[in-house]
């Protein structure tokens, strides 16, 4: 299933058999060659507080707090397999509780959490150059990279750079670069951390361009931002006291192909001596 370009494996583990706990054998379910190739991979748990569980997975194998368009395709995945009867619905997540609604047409609207530990006007520096840009927590940190045209940015070489840096030690973040449209439009393009390399579309990553695009460029909710793929994320909020809030992500997903897997049969530590 992908979300706006984000591809996911989605998975139903209400029995929670799958081996959360072996990172070498998650990446190689996601690995581009011997894997199904994906850039994440979502389980659907039991909750004691909400409707279920979501566990979300990098394809390197780490598993991360949230992600925004993961969080809209395991929406309409546990509507699809019986998990709940109901469009409306609220799954636990490491970065807390997510009401999402399947509102038609294909689409999915989660409400995300309220962004946090801004940092604008930082002044990044690399070997040989220095970097502009502004930092925000919209559920995973992002640091938000305002450029001409995203076209021209070699996304991998300088977001590996970004994201590595000294300023977000130690545990990183995940880099965009953003072509702001006023008044209420934007072109994004991002760096992802787990997946390392560029994404084909970032929800988190569209709630903190929105973010730092209205508290600090003067740009109007709601905001659409247009992904590599190009889809649209819309990205929906309220100003109040000087910063917006109440933010909502609302984008297509799109069930590609089901099936199932051996997950002994997975290629893992056959490199070459």
């Amino acid at each position: 299933m992908h979300g706006a370009g984000n591809d996911f494996v989605l998975i139903d583990d209400r029995a929670e058999e799958f081996p959360v706990h072996d990172h070498i054998r998650l990446a190689a379910l996601a690995a581009a060659r011997t894997g199904i190739a994906c850039e994440g991979v979502v389980l659907v748990q039991p909750s004691q507080v909400a409707d279920f569980r979501m566990v979300f997975f990098n394809p390197d194998g780490t598993e991360a707090d949230l992600c925004g368009n993961g969080a809209r395709c395991v929406a309409a995945f546990a509507f699809e397999i019986g998990v709940v009867k109901s469009s409306a619905m609220t799954f636990e997540t490491r970065a807390g509780l997510v009401d999402a609604e399947l509102v038609g047409n294909g689409c999915v609207k989660v409400w995300m959490p309220e962004p946090k530990n801004r940092r604008y006007g930082m002044q990044v520096q690399l070997a040989g150059q220095t970097v502009a840009g502004d930092y925000v927590e919209a559920g995973v940190p992002h640091f938000i990279v305002p450029c001409a045209s995203v076209a021209a940015v070699d996304v991998d070489r300088l977001g590996r750079e970004l994201r590595l840096a000294d300023d977000f030690a130690p545990n990183g973040t995940n880099v965009d670069f953003v072509q702001y449209i006023p008044p209420s439009k934007a072109l994004m393009r991002t760096y992802e951390r787990g997946v390392e390399a560029e994404s084909g579309a970032c929800g988190t990553g569209a709630v903190a361009v929105a973010v730092i695009g209205v508290e600090t460029k003067g740009m109007s909710l709601p905001i659409h931002v247009r992904t590599p793929q190009g889809y649209d994320l819309v990205v929906e909020g309220d100003w109040r006291r000087a910063k917006s809030t109440g933010f909502t992500l609302t984008g297509p997903v799109k069930k590609v192909f089901e099936g199932e897997i051996d997950l002994d049969s997975l290629d893992i530590g056959n490199e070459m001596e």
